[in-house]
């Protein structure tokens, strides 16, 4: 069965729905948890135009996190967070008009067991989960639970994943493909990296799944480029390090409306 026969669920639904009217795609992230009245900024998010937000559940050991998102895990650890507090936090929140994605590490899903975790992002009202640790050829159990529980998972390529992984990637994942620019940890970078373009033509060979391209997303430009190669972005550490420096819900708003007309002024771009 190809990727194409898979009904989809309503987080891909919607993301394909507004990626075939030309729109670029943007989701922002946030780290659960990090401020009081945090959720705040989610409803920040979607006034600037968001097509879905990833809410982080803080971890420890955040191994493929870079040193702004391995802050705010810090701060929002010390301040109690939890994934059962911000879950509890999301539940409460009006409907935003846009999915919301949890992304988090596989050590908090084997805590309560997938099936168990599953359960309760979609009780909150969670569509979609993101665990960067775990690799495809281990995620059957996790991605079976996800699917039980109407919760899409989106699985991740890198540059460096082989052709039979890809594929495996692409036919796993529901949702979107989180495309991973480079080779390293998420944080903000002067430019968009090489191996941008070439991952997403070749994630593009195996599926027409939305690609969301992320790991140094930081500017207007280098949302414009990537739009370039993929359907829309993740921007995580540029968000994130605005939260870190002080930054409240207005703020937030207005940086991601920057990086929303520079995806809007591609799509008009003549081809």
């Amino acid at each position: 069965m190809t990727d194409a026969t898979v009904t989809a669920g309503a987080v891909e639904g919607h993301l394909r729905a507004r990626r075939d009217t030309g729109r670029g795609l943007l989701m922002p992230y946030v780290t659960g948890g990090i401020t009081p009245g945090w959720t705040d900024y989610l409803r920040a998010f979607a006034d600037a135009g968001a097509d879905a937000i990833e809410v982080g559940l803080p971890f420890s050991d955040p191994t493929l996190d870079g040193v702004t998102i391995q802050q705010a895990s810090d701060i929002a650890l010390a301040r109690g967070a939890s994934p059962r507090r911000i879950l509890a936090d999301l539940s409460r929140l009006p409907d935003l008009g846009v999915p919301l994605v949890v992304s988090t590490y596989y050590n908090l899903v084997l805590h309560d067991g997938p099936e168990v975790f599953c359960a309760a992002l979609r009780q909150a009202g969670v569509g979609g989960l993101i665990v960067p640790d775990l690799p495809v050829h281990e995620a059957e159990e996790l991605t079976g639970a996800a699917e039980a529980a109407g919760v899409e998972p989106a699985l991740l390529a890198s540059p460096a994943t082989p052709e039979p992984r890809l594929a495996e990637i692409a036919r796993r994942s529901r949702g979107f493909v989180y495309a991973v620019s480079l080779m390293g940890t998420t944080g903000e970078r002067a430019a968009l990296a090489d191996s941008a373009a070439e991952l997403t033509e070749r994630i593009r060979r195996v599926t027409d799944r939305p690609v969301l391209l992320g790991f140094g997303i930081s500017t207007p430009d280098q949302a414009r480029e990537a739009r370039r190669h993929a359907d829309g972005v993740v921007v995580g550490a540029a968000v994130m390090r605005r939260v870190l420096d002080g930054a409240g819900p207005d703020d937030l708003r207005a940086f991601l409306t920057s990086l929303r007309r520079a995806l809007d002024q591609e799509c008009d771009r003549p081809r």
